[in-house]
């Protein structure tokens, strides 16, 4: 019998490595402590290394935000971003004006195009308790016809997204990206490589309790990449073969694939899709084709600012009692249907 598996490895840390069509994948997990009215840590910052805190001191990172964890302004050209933000909030700001709040299993896809600036903070709501945020961040590129495109995104709210349970409930799947069971999430943006018919893109989260299993169907196309990261469990087994701890395993996507967890749950991230297979020209925050076109990026930026900064603070958080909601840069408002 031909064994699925076609590469496997240690996960390592993040980002993880990823294959064409994405770029880049990161995992945040941070345990934030209980957050003091205006949404920042309830500790002592002292030792913290800002712009570089990547050590996870006492669990949680402060990345580039010296008052509330995240990311404050910073640009994008030539590809998209998808944010599946699991636990925690997320607020969004950019240069268009559109600004938002998710969280909590929703996802934003952000089709960054010809260029665009935004910060991604992480609001410390709770002030009675924890506020653990994590989330995926994913870049998917765009092919060249398609890199400087208008910017734009959209939100899947996490009513929207499918969540697929099989064997009485000790398996959930939740499909941000591609069909399973004839069920399809939401589209994505009109200009990403995934709203491609043909592109057989697949973005799952999938959770196995400790003596289940669940077999990933085959993929629809025999040329797609299709990679698992195993992020979370102590063993588990795939495709035949066992692994300890954190793995990455690359898999024939025409084939069927078993996955079992052992002696505790195993969380699963499936990253799928045809490759777009044309060059790769990366630099910081810019993906083109060619070192010309960062050049340019770089130039264009400078001059620009894409479109300029429209909020008064480099990392925009709303209230701590805002819910859930998108503005657009065409003003509409956008939140989640509950109930």
């Amino acid at each position: 019998m031909t064994s699925p598996i076609i590469a496997a490895g240690r996960l390592g840390t993040p980002p993880w490595p990823t294959l064409d069509p994405f770029l880049f994948c990161v995992h945040h997990l941070d345990h934030y402590p209980d957050g003091r009215s205006d949404m920042t840590p309830n500790a002592s910052l002292a030792g913290r290394n800002i712009g570089m805190d990547f050590e996870g001191k006492n669990g949680w990172r402060m990345y580039h935000g010296d008052t509330i964890p995240g990311f404050p302004r910073h640009p994008h050209r030539g590809f998209e971003t998808v944010t599946v933000a699991r636990k925690g909030y997320i607020d969004h700001s950019d240069s268009l004006g559109a600004t938002a709040r998710f969280g909590q299993g929703d996802a934003q896809w952000m089709t960054a195009g010809s260029g665009i600036v935004h910060s991604e903070m992480f609001p410390l709501v709770n002030m009675d308790g924890p506020n653990t945020g994590e989330l995926f961040q994913l870049w998917l590129n765009l092919p060249a016809k398609d890199k400087m495109v208008d910017p734009y995104f959209t939100m899947f709210w996490s009513e929207t997204i499918p969540v697929h349970s099989f064997e009485e409930g000790r398996v959930q799947v939740t499909t941000v990206a591609g069909e399973l069971g004839g069920q399809l999430p939401p589209a994505p943006p009109p200009n990403s490589w995934a709203s491609s018919p043909d592109s057989d893109l697949a973005i799952w989260t999938i959770s196995i309790k400790a003596g289940a299993r669940w077999e990933i169907p085959p993929a629809a196309s025999r040329d797609a990449n299709r990679v698992l990261y195993v992020f979370d469990g102590t063993t588990s087994t795939v495709g035949g073969r066992k692994f300890d701890g954190q793995s990455i395993i690359q898999v024939h996507p025409h084939l069927p694939v078993e996955v079992q967890a052992h002696e505790t749950d195993v969380q699963v991230l499936m990253l799928q899709g045809r490759p777009i297979g044309e060059p790769v020209a990366q630099r910081g925050p810019f993906v083109m084709n060619t070192q010309d076109e960062i050049r340019q990026a770089f130039f264009d930026y400078r001059k620009t600012g894409f479109g300029g900064w429209p909020w008064s603070a480099d990392g925009p958080a709303h209230p701590r009692t805002k819910g859930r909601f998108a503005i657009h840069a065409d003003g509409r408002l956008d939140e989640p249907k509950v109930g």
